[in-house]
């Protein structure tokens, strides 16, 4: 794992948020987690590639490791106004997203709503809409409990916020949010002016089919769509058996795309 060279916490919209800062560079890229996530379960091994050329603010959302939560539900409009806030708290006037899974959908919110923020933005494996995702997935998500959430995401929250109860009210607030899904709009992607890098994995969560619909309305867009499974392309941590050449080669895609 790629160390940190500043890490700390910022108060932001009542909550009181993580971040750490890893690398050189002018333009930071900013990564956002995944659902039930943490810096390192989503990023943990593709931070070593993409800090070798950049520096890379990686942050954790409301309720979110060692981020507090706030008396109010999860929502990815909220998320983006606290990414955009952080950002404006650490001098930061522009800077490059990459979110993955949930991490993506926010990124399409600060692109479509923040939009003085942003340089480019990469989104992986992220939907728009709720039925970007595929058939089945809301099977059950109703009666869902904690003890269907992944273990390697459940240690890796207890392995920086040792607090059951925090990693509870996570996991249901996280629920909550799929189940309350709100759409952004064809017009709102239509109207991102950034440069857009979209990428999937053929057997997803996301319908490659939605994502290209999404290059179809996004008008400054590359897509990539790679083989595997939800997340195998950057190395998250429910996907140990994925080689670091699958992950070098993600990097690359992403460092092609900003420096072109």
């Amino acid at each position: 794992m790629e160390t940190y060279h500043r890490a700390g916490h910022e108060k932001v919209n009542g909550i009181k948020m993580y971040y750490e800062i890893y690398g050189e560079g002018e333009m930071p890229l900013v990564l956002i987690h995944g659902g039930g996530s943490t810096i390192q379960s989503t990023f943990g091994r593709l931070l070593r590639f993409l800090a070798k050329s950049g520096r890379i603010i990686a942050i954790e959302l409301q309720a979110h490791g060692r981020t507090s939560d706030r008396n109010q539900a999860e929502s990815f409009e909220q998320d983006a106004k606290d990414v955009v806030t952080l950002l404006h708290q650490l001098n930061i006037t522009k800077a490059n997203f990459l979110g993955f899974s949930n991490g993506g959908t926010t990124t399409l919110h600060i692109a479509a709503h923040h939009s003085a923020v942003v340089n480019k933005i990469i989104v992986i494996s992220a939907n728009y809409q709720r039925e970007g995702l595929i058939e089945g997935f809301y099977n059950g998500l109703e009666n869902a409990t904690i003890d269907h959430m992944p273990e390697p995401l459940k240690a890796a929250f207890l392995a920086v916020n040792p607090n059951q109860d925090a990693l509870q009210a996570m996991f249901e607030k996280d629920k909550q949010r799929m189940l309350d899904f709100v759409d952004l709009s064809d017009n709102d992607l239509r109207g991102i002016a950034s440069d857009a890098l979209l990428m999937a994995a053929d057997k997803d969560v996301i319908k490659p089919e939605h994502v290209v619909k999404m290059s179809r309305l996004i008008p400054n867009v590359q897509l990539v769509i790679l083989p595997g499974v939800h997340g195998a392309m950057i190395g998250e941590n429910l996907n140990p058996g994925i080689s670091d050449k699958t992950i070098a080669m993600t990097a690359h895609l992403v460092e092609t795309f900003l420096n072109q």
